[in-house]
């Protein structure tokens, strides 16, 4: 039973504030900018219909785990998410796993999405660089977050409410020129036929699949803000899958088919691009496409800031990382130190590309690998938790228990493996690097127990049996 008083910035809670539309805003707003950039680069590997069966892949994996992760989020609503779930299932290192594995997912995504951000108003303001751009979102968007979540979840829902509008129209106005012939030359790997080549191409692409979806999980960590959890979350997340496999197709599709697609297989603005060739260089139609599409970046920009800040804020209220993170604004209760420390990392990231490079691929291609091995990581381990739950907890009060278990979970389990081995199998200089960060991150847990000792008792963080 909530309080009728609400929790002070002092009293380390978050504000509920937070409704099933305004939440299913942030589920969708949260992956949405993954229809308008990022994809594509699975057709430079994979072509397009290779690019079309990873996707197929990765889409059963996402619905089978959103239905299966409503279970974990409704039963324990906490701002932590994937964190939470495995510290209860796993204890103190499985919350680090899982903590770890979430906070690279929505540190490493924002980069790469301001990026784009920064590419898509360089088209309008060419001589100002893109990275000043991307600098620039970062300021106005944690500024934004800082005062207040529900003024937050407003914004967020208005502008991914645009920007689904905005891809409905970009398939409508590019259907003219849309052919079968088009979509399909060249489809496997560059080539005419399924050979092993493009097979080989269809397991690369696989992280390009995942950025479709990937974040859809983060509106977990804004069940603490949600009035009555238990309802409002699996209304959004059910409805927000749903919303997000329509248009991943939708827009892959429709942009693969209007001329020769291995020109957009490499760049950060597909979409304007393909209606290029359809509209011409100088169509208002693409100019609208440009400003109202620029609102599917700032959505998903936005709402991932939000969940990043969440996620530092748990893990230091926890005692995962220091404390002073987990401290919120005296005036707007909002995790304000927690905000700026990921925005730091972001930028950080933003201004690397001089100097750091791997496998020959774009530094966004980088960073959206890297936040995708992050991102599959989480999944094993929240389905592990899952499991793990359903036997060591079978009390725990669940509102909403997964479809199909243990058929559901255990689909997207296995395709979770098979998508973490494809991907450490071609990204290997980056799989390194992310096993370094997180043997780093465990040496700090390590030297850090007296912290989580001293933290603030969490009902949510420990089981209520014993296995």
């Amino acid at each position: 039973m909530s309080s009728a008083v609400p929790p002070s910035p002092s009293s380390g809670h978050l504000k509920k504030v937070l409704g099933p539309f305004q939440l299913w805003g942030i589920a969708v707003g949260l992956v949405i900018s993954g229809e308008y950039f990022g994809w594509s680069y699975g057709w430079n590997t994979a072509g397009t219909l290779g690019f079309l069966v990873a996707t197929v892949l990765v889409a059963t994996m996402y619905t089978t785990f959103i239905f299966s992760f409503t279970e974990l989020s409704t039963a324990i609503p906490h701002a932590g998410g994937p964190f939470a779930y495995a510290r209860r299932a796993f204890g103190p290192t499985g919350g680090f796993v899982a903590g770890f594995a979430t906070l690279v997912e929505f540190v490493f995504a924002p980069p790469a999405i301001a990026l784009a951000i920064g590419a898509y108003l360089n088209v309008q303001f060419p001589a100002i660089n893109p990275k000043w751009l991307a600098l620039g979102a970062y300021v106005i968007f944690i500024a934004l977050n800082w005062v207040g979540v529900g003024i937050a979840a407003a914004f967020e829902l208005f502008v991914t409410l645009l920007a689904i509008f905005e891809l409905l129209m970009f398939m409508g106005v590019v259907a003219p020129g849309w052919s079968w012939a088009n979509f399909t030359a060249n489809g496997w790997a560059g080539g005419t036929v399924l050979n092993g080549a493009a097979l080989s191409g269809i397991f690369a692409s696989i992280p390009f699949a995942i950025w479709f979806f990937l974040a859809i999980e983060g509106a977990a960590m804004a069940a603490e803000e949600a009035r009555d959890p238990h309802k409002t979350i699996p209304v959004a997340y059910t409805t927000g899958i749903v919303t997000l496999v329509v248009l991943a197709f939708g827009v892959m599709i429709m942009a693969g088919g209007v001329g020769d697609w291995r020109k957009i297989a490499n760049i950060n603005d597909p979409l304007p691009q393909a209606m290029k060739a359809v509209v011409g260089d100088n169509s208002g139609w693409l100019h609208m496409l440009v400003w109202i599409g620029l609102f599917g970046l700032i959505a998903s920009f936005h709402g991932i800031i939000m969940g990043y800040s969440r996620q530092i804020f748990a893990l230091a209220r926890a005692g995962y990382l220091p404390a002073w993170f987990a401290g919120l604004s005296p005036r707007f209760g909002t995790p304000h130190r927690a905000l700026l420390a990921g925005g730091v990392i972001g930028v950080v990231a933003i201004f690397s590309d001089e100097w750091v490079s791997f496998g020959g691929q774009t530094l966004t291609a980088n960073i959206v690998t890297m936040a995708v091995l992050g991102a599959i990581v989480m999944y094993l381990i929240s389905m592990a938790a899952l499991f793990k739950l359903r036997r060591s907890e079978p009390g725990l009060e669940r509102t909403y228990r997964a479809p199909f278990y243990p058929v559901f979970p255990a689909i997207a389990l296995v395709l979770g493996v098979v998508c973490l081995g494809a991907m450490i199998w071609f990204n290997g200089m980056l799989t390194v690097l992310f096993g370094v960060l997180m043997a780093a991150a465990y040496g700090y847990f390590l030297l850090t127990s007296a912290q989580r000792k001293a933290a603030a008792p969490d009902d949510m963080l420990s089981a209520t049996t014993t296995a």
